[in-house]
């Protein structure tokens, strides 16, 4: 897919004419990142939008000891950054890659010119904001208040909605995942990991494979 298609493919730019499009298209350089690189912490953000054209982000926070919490994560066509007019709430989120990923990005000055000639964008823009805020709320409320089991059963769904392929009544993850990872993402340690995703595997509410997770898929999803 080229960047003109997959800009016209991003929810935030539906509204936008052909050639808006394409002057979106000159203001966003490409790059691509390796996965497992830090792209941003909350010392060193910057200003501006991205968008992922390719791969997928983690977005978390940091405990004092040093456990990641993850509050989010992006994939193809998700939209973050923050611009003085607007935030969508990654100013003070750590933000990796979790797999290559190729990010589009354009200026603070850039992206706010275009917003003020472009006012029906705003309302876009409210929308990526509040379903941003209500999935990390969602996760930060798991942390908080949930069990280990709990937060894994979160976890899994929340990526199985958003990443998942349907394989014979079941959701598969399309990401690596290994235990220390599913770990890392809720705070905890592999070992409980590990006993966790064993008993829901005995419960049939999962399967794993090597760094493979299937989904039960509800009776509603199949």
């Amino acid at each position: 897919m080229n960047k003109l298609s997959y800009l016209s493919k991003i929810s935030l730019f539906e509204a936008l004419t052909m050639d808006e499009l394409k002057e979106i298209e000159q203001l966003t350089p490409m790059s691509t990142i390796q996965r497992g690189q830090l792209i941003q912490s909350p010392d060193s953000f910057r200003e501006g939008l991205y968008m992922l054209k390719e791969g997928k982000l983690k977005l978390y926070k940091l405990h004092p000891d040093g456990k990641q919490f993850i509050v989010s994560v992006l994939g193809s066509g998700n939209v973050f950054g923050e611009i003085d007019s607007f935030s969508l709430g990654t100013r003070d989120t750590f933000i990796e890659t979790m797999d290559e990923t190729i990010l589009c990005s354009i200026g603070k000055e850039q992206f706010e010119q275009f917003l003020i000639d472009r006012p029906h964008l705003t309302v876009r823009i409210m929308k990526e904001l509040s379903r941003l805020l209500k999935e990390r709320d969602a996760m930060l409320a798991q942390l908080a208040l949930g069990n280990v089991r709990e937060r894994i059963l979160h976890l899994l769904q929340t990526l199985a909605e958003k990443f998942g392929v349907r394989d014979e009544g079941y959701s598969k993850i399309d990401m690596p995942l290994t235990h220390q990872e599913i770990a890392s993402m809720i705070g905890s340690t592999r070992e409980t990991v590990t006993m966790v995703l064993n008993e829901l595997c005995r419960n049939d509410q999962i399967k794993t494979g090597r760094m493979s997770v299937y989904v039960r898929m509800s009776q509603q999803q199949e």
